[in-house]
């Protein structure tokens, strides 16, 4: 046996313990969300710059590397705080190892605020002399953001049938399939 072959096997004795996988589910959910987001961001993005954008064929593949990139961090990042979340409540909630009815809101409403609910540097924090309008404005995205993916992790724990059938499809990619592999091939690079 070669050493890469050694090497390979004991990477899949380790995948392959029950011990491990809670946390190596969260390993695969962000690799999910990273290729589901690479997969669905860089068609578009190709399409969207290159036809509606001014600027070099550099500059113009720069912006679709970045959107590409942003994109499946962002997912990547999302499925990682949300399986953590869940994990934890599962872990150290009323009823240790049972999912609790509210773990997918609040590990959605975590990940929804943390990812998409931050306000960009640029932004920073309001001045407290600010109209009430502003600071309501100002506060009104992070809140929005927490929320919808509270209640879009709720639905598709509880309510799936309730999601529009592509989305279903996309989070059951990241969330529900990250949950299953049978080897080192489809844990890293095929998900099936």
């Amino acid at each position: 046996m070669s050493s890469l072959e050694v090497i390979k096997s004991a990477i899949e004795r380790i995948i392959l313990d029950p011990r491990y996988q809670d946390v190596l589910s969260v390993v695969k959910g962000a690799r999910n969300g990273a290729v589901y987001g690479s997969k669905v961001r860089f068609p578009h993005a190709l399409v969207m710059i290159f036809l509606f954008r001014s600027g070099t064929f550099r500059h113009k593949l720069s912006l679709v590397l970045r959107a590409t990139k942003t994109h499946a961090m962002n997912l990547a990042t999302f499925a990682t705080i949300y399986k953590l979340t869940v994990m934890m409540l599962k872990k150290f909630g009323p009823t240790p190892d049972k999912e609790g009815p509210y773990d997918t809101f609040l590990a959605g409403l975590v990940g929804g605020y943390v990812v998409f609910g931050r306000r960009s540097p640029r932004t920073g924090k309001i001045p407290r002399s600010t109209s009430r309008s502003s600071q309501i404005s100002h506060y009104a995205w992070p809140a929005f953001a927490s929320l919808s993916w509270a209640m879009v992790m709720y639905l598709f724990r509880w309510h799936p049938e309730d999601l529009q059938s592509s989305l279903r499809g996309s989070m059951n990619y990241i969330y529900v399939d990250s949950n299953h592999w049978d080897s080192l091939r489809n844990f890293i690079w095929h998900n099936k």
